[in-house]
């Protein structure tokens, strides 16, 4: 797998903060985080709930903005400061440029597997096809089947398919497993590597779970919304070897 020192960053954050206003209360979700992100990598942000993690990935993923400081995107086919973009940017950033996927898997139900990873390719430049981005996950044998016909772990492998498919640059995972058991959220993780390592895609998983992030390149460790330890892992574990 890729090295921090051999890749380019694909974001660089810079002292941000993000404060919100509860009525008369100032919550301050991040406090001067700094942070690269690099080209291919796999990186787990590890914090609980509270830390301020989800808030970081919103603000990588141009679903939200910091109170301060600064986010650049590096990608391979567009530079953004995502802290002065306008929501025209941000949308087209995250339409073209970014996969999300979500503890849950917000599939439409009355569309089949391949129909509701289409929705994405639809309106994207160069998609996959629905049959190639569910093969990828190991779906190949449930392109017709309905969300109700298929485990929690078969819909989420499927948002899976759906946010590749798209050919992102930058796969952005929040909790993806939080609503599974082990043993389903290991074959989810594994839909996850695999992605990370055949396409290259620079994927983070957000998680409360220390058990995930010996499976990552680098593990970033959050508490009271401020980093407080970066670990890079000499080798990788494979998903299947992990137990939670």
């Amino acid at each position: 797998m890729p090295t921090t020192e051999n890749n380019r960053p694909v974001f660089q954050v810079n002292q941000i903060t993000k404060t919100y206003q509860m009525g008369e209360v100032s919550v301050h979700a991040l406090r001067g985080v700094s942070l690269e992100l690099f080209q291919g990598e796999l990186s787990v942000l590890l914090g609980a709930s509270g830390s301020g993690k989800s808030t970081l990935l919103n603000i990588l993923g141009g679903l939200d903005t910091p109170t301060q400081g600064q986010v650049l995107y590096q990608g391979k086919e567009l530079s953004l400061d995502l802290s002065q973009a306008t929501e025209a940017q941000l949308t087209d950033y995250r339409r073209f440029h970014v996969g999300f996927v979500f503890q849950f898997y917000n599939l439409i139900p009355s569309l089949t597997a391949a129909e509701n990873v289409a929705v994405v390719t639809e309106i994207a430049k160069s998609p996959m096809t629905p049959a190639e981005a569910l093969e990828l996950v190991g779906l190949e044998n449930r392109l017709n089947h309905f969300p109700a016909q298929l485990s929690g772990g078969e819909q989420q492998r499927v948002a899976i398919a759906r946010a590749i498919a798209k050919n992102p640059d930058v796969l952005l995972c929040d909790e993806p497993t939080g609503a599974l058991d082990s043993k389903t959220g290991i074959k989810v993780l594994e839909a996850l590597a695999k992605i990370n390592q055949e396409l290259g895609t620079t994927t983070s998983i957000i998680t409360h779970n220390a058990g995930i992030a010996s499976m990552a390149d680098r593990v970033i460790k959050l508490t009271d919304g401020q980093i407080v330890d970066i670990q890079q892992n000499d080798s990788r574990i494979q998903a299947q070897a992990l137990s939670w």
